[in-house]
């Protein structure tokens, strides 16, 4: 399997320098040579196939043979512990959730399959030097990230994340693990977190003399989990006869990227949904043709505050760079946080069913696309756990949410942060000498 940029189509590399390189040299991102259906045989077994044989058969189509079968399998069914469930709100609207991982997010997809494949490419390396991997984080990220690679052999974690714009358990789990996980708290916004991680990545100087990696969607990697629960949530819907349409809370897009990698992959997906808070920069392309990176905005949904997504260029090289082509797929709406906290009441008093801010994003948007599209049914990416953000939730269905353990047990724990700024000579400065 060969990887190029998409500032540079010519530039090609392996597999394994991609996911250690993280970001191309020339500020581009890694796309895969070639997208290959997969074979019929596949559709016709898919009805009766676990989630670990769908993992599998999606993974090798994406990588081919650059990891053997053997280890990847193993990879796979070591990261792969935990359900994808589809709950249907009725016969048209269905939730597909994500939180049933470790740290209670989608991103626990990517980070352990990530750390897993990481690891197996730094074992195999004769590069003394441990590999560091820097992610920037909006929530969900840096929790997941720290939980797939704690106690990893040979890898340091360095996770960057907006000071005050992470609810109190996302903190704790970016910054309550300790051993190989450091956490820096930023006084600033995640564009600046994310602006931070990929100066150093342009920063020859530095990579000659420190081994750095991403976590963050930018990798590859993070990628391929992505695509893995698009076949997942289409196997479990009842009746295939109505189009099948996914709604996804989008910041970084990177999920948006899996499932438009899934319908190239042959998927039956009729289309996507983007769905976002204020900040609507790839909506607001999607209408106007215009993309305008700025800003972003603090939300309730906070994983979604994203001023300059990264994907989006991966979005747009699936589309040939075409503007006509990526609206002609792509539905794309957003809501402030009034709309969204009305979304979270709505569902769970029409429903009796708990989401959290991001879902009541995705569900808005669901319903905006069903007005225009009423035979099609929709499938709503819940990508973080309600509890992860209890304040909102609670005050908007009025009751108590249960926290699960696993979450519940970091709430006592200490926070360990190191204040920084977003200035790239002080963070190149600390990290020269960590």
């Amino acid at each position: 399997m060969k990887l190029y940029s998409t500032n540079n189509p010519d530039l090609r590399v392996s597999l394994r320098e991609a996911v250690l390189q993280g970001l191309p040299p020339d500020n581009g991102l890694y796309m895969p040579e070639e997208i290959v259906l997969l074979p019929q045989e596949f559709f016709e077994q898919l009805p009766n196939l676990s989630f670990q044989d769908i993992a599998l058969a999606v993974s090798k189509q994406l990588i081919g043979d650059a990891v053997p079968e053997a280890e990847l399998k193993s990879m796979i069914e070591s990261a792969l512990t935990f359900d994808a469930p589809v709950h249907s709100l009725d016969s048209t609207l269905h939730y597909l959730e994500l939180f049933h991982g470790p740290t209670l997010a989608f991103k626990d997809f990517g980070a352990r399959f990530m750390a897993r494949l990481m690891g197996y490419f730094v074992a195999q390396d004769e590069d003394p030097r441990d590999l560091h991997i820097l992610v920037a984080t909006s929530g969900d990220t840096g929790g997941a990230v720290a939980s797939g690679f704690l106690a990893v052999e040979g890898i340091k974690v360095v996770i960057l994340y907006p000071k005050g714009r992470v609810s109190f358990l996302q903190e704790k789990q970016l910054t309550a693990l300790g051993q190989n996980i450091t956490a820096l708290e930023v006084a600033g916004s995640f564009d600046e977190c994310q602006a931070l991680v990929k100066q150093a990545f342009l920063d020859q100087e530095l990579r000659d003399q420190i081994r750095i990696s991403s976590a963050n969607s930018i990798n590859i990697a993070r990628l391929i989990p992505q695509v893995w629960y698009y076949f997942r949530a289409w196997q479990q819907l009842q009746d295939h006869s109505k189009p099948v349409v996914f709604c996804v809370p989008s910041g970084n897009f990177g999920n948006m990227t899996g499932g438009l990698i899934a319908q190239r992959l042959g998927l039956p997906i009729e289309g996507f949904v983007a769905a976002t808070n204020v900040n609507d920069i790839v909506p607001e392309y999607l209408r106007e043709g215009i993309y305008t990176a700025r800003p972003s905005v603090a939300t309730i949904s906070n994983a979604m505050d994203v001023g300059n997504p990264s994907n989006f260029v991966r979005m747009l090289d699936l589309h040939d760079g075409s503007w006509d082509e990526m609206k002609a797929a792509i539905h794309g709406v957003a809501f402030d946080d009034t709309q969204t906290r009305a979304g979270i009441k709505e569902v769970f008093d029409k429903y009796g069913y708990v989401i959290d801010p991001h879902g009541a994003v995705g569900y808005l948007a669901a319903k905006d696309y069903q007005s225009l599209q009423p035979d099609h049914q929709i499938v709503i990416l819940e990508t973080a756990h309600p509890s992860k953000f209890p304040d909102v939730v609670e005050e908007e269905i009025g009751g108590k949410v249960e926290i699960p353990e696993r979450l519940e047990i970091l709430r006592h724990r200490e926070k360990v942060a190191i204040p920084t700024q977003p200035d790239y000579a002080g963070f190149r400065k600390w990290i020269m000498e960590f």
